[in-house]
């Protein structure tokens, strides 16, 4: 690629990088905040609980409204708004401060994720170069994450606002950085060059599902607890996005057009990334928890465990295009499951006096794992999809994402509880729990390398192959960076 071409992969990765790091950060830091501000339980869980609840609720109609209303001008506006309430949770003293901070920042972010892959879907041609920006753009993403969690325990260290004001920093260079880099062409909104409108009834009902669904699904950490309350924000959620369907069927110019559902190898990938991702947040939560609660380390010495697991960040770009070129897409998506079944059943039997190296293979082999299957299960699920709506199909994907991560994180907590409450208090009883919840990331890996396997029939899709200079030049848009 030119030197202009991996100038603005390096913008929009920085971005995906900064809302790794800011999740991962927050992570580390919520017991100092709890501490500090004195929030009760439920608060603080909130904090954490509200990116997710804004981030998944908006996805999809942040997808769409990049392809509407402009790519360019989506993530420079919603960049603008994410480094703004960041700023605001640094300076908040209450903790509905703090959990409405979040809240507008997952906001954000759900419109900003998915404008920037659209602007890398649509800024470098399909095959080899896309599919190699697209691996980087995931492999930023987990290193963000697992990077996150070392810098959160040292700035928690200086003073927990610090994780807040630390990404205006980084992300201040990134939005100028932006202003210059990003094609112009994209700012050009869909519904002015097709003649597209708005679909407001679409986009109230899609964002309520959504709200209401991840709302039931964050409650199911409470098990049992309040289960009529939580059965219905399900059914509530279930009868909009009945009537999402229905508004969509009879809309001229629908929020989603239903017939891109058709699509399966997309619909695999939406799947799988949400069961991988899950899993991976699943798992990589009750690590946390079993080093930080029962075998009493610290935050930061947790962090510096967990930093082998960003081993994704250095594979996705290197070793994964290699595979994919050899034995194409759907074969490593489904290797990368079956590594991540291997690497979570080893530490089923994990005990009370482990050393690190004995754990050390599982956090390698979950990193690699995540190398293999994310990248290229991005690419899946926007590998044939109109430019018209890479935005939507980003949208999907980021979805499935965070639906994965509320998923994950809820049902092994919800496991941990129900099997805990059952114990004694001993340790031996919270290792018994622990082990039951480590079945849930398994239980998700598994079926999620059952859809996978129905890719793979006969088929080496996906494979990284070079354009010709004469295809090249047949399939270059308005707008796209030029490539070598």
């Amino acid at each position: 690629m030119t030197r202009r071409a991996w100038a603005l992969l390096l913008v929009l990765c920085g971005t995906i990088f900064l809302e790794g790091i800011d999740v991962a950060m927050l992570s580390v830091a919520v017991p100092s905040i709890r501490s500090d501000l004195e929030l009760p339980t439920g608060t603080a869980v909130w904090v954490m609980s509200a990116y997710v609840l804004g981030y998944a609720g908006f996805t999809l109609l942040g997808g769409r409204a990049a392809d509407l209303f402009g790519r360019r001008r989506m993530f420079l506006t919603w960049l603008t708004v994410f480094l703004g309430f960041s700023m605001l949770g640094g300076f908040a003293t209450e903790g509905w401060m703090l959990i409405v901070a979040r809240f507008v920042t997952g906001v954000a972010a759900a419109f900003m994720t998915p404008a920037a892959m659209s602007i890398i879907t649509t800024s470098y041609e399909e095959g080899q170069q896309r599919n190699k920006a697209l691996l980087v753009f995931a492999g930023t993403a987990a290193g963000g994450f697992t990077l996150g969690l070392v810098i959160g325990g040292l700035l928690t260290q200086l003073g927990w606002r610090w994780v807040f004001f630390a990404p205006v920093l980084l992300g201040g260079l990134i939005l100028i950085a932006a202003l210059r880099l990003l094609p112009a062409e994209a700012s050009r909104p869909a519904a002015r060059r097709g003649g597209g409108s708005f679909d407001l009834a679409g986009a109230a009902t899609a964002a309520g599902a959504m709200l209401l669904l991840v709302y039931a699904i964050v409650r199911l950490e409470h098990g049992f607890d309040g289960w009529r309350f939580t059965a219905g924000a399900v059914a509530a959620g279930l009868l909009l996005a009945a009537a999402f369907v229905a508004i969509e069927r009879r809309s001229a110019a629908p929020l989603v057009r239903l017939g891109i559902l058709r699509k399966a190898s997309m619909i695999r990938a939406d799947l799988g990334a949400l069961l991988f991702v899950g899993s991976f947040f699943g798992f990589q939560f009750m690590v946390t928890l079993y080093l930080q609660e029962l075998r009493g380390w610290s935050s930061l010495e947790t962090a510096l465990a967990l930093v082998v697991m960003g081993t994704d960040a250095v594979l996705a770009p290197t070793l994964t295009p290699r595979l994919v070129n050899r034995f194409g897409n759907a074969r490593v998506i489904f290797g990368g499951f079956v590594l991540a079944i291997v690497s979570y059943v080893l530490f089923l039997p994990v005990g009370l006096h482990w050393s690190y190296a004995a754990m050390l293979p599982t956090l390698f082999l979950t990193g690699t794992a995540f190398a293999l299957a994310y990248g290229p299960l991005t690419i899946a699920a926007t590998d044939g999809i109109e430019e018209k709506e890479q935005g939507l199909a980003g949208g999907l994907l980021q979805t499935a994402t965070q639906f994965g991560s509320a998923v994950g994180i809820s049902a092994v907590t919800a496991v941990y509880g129900l099997v805990a409450a059952g114990g004694d208090g001993s340790p031996e009883s919270t290792l018994s729990a622990f082990r039951a919840a480590l079945t849930v990331p398994v239980a998700m890996v598994v079926v999620g390398a059952v859809i996978t396997a129905f890719g793979l029939r006969g088929r080496r899709g996906g494979r990284l192959v070079e354009a010709s200079p004469s295809t090249a030049t047949a399939e270059a848009r308005p707008g796209s960076v030029p490539v070598a």
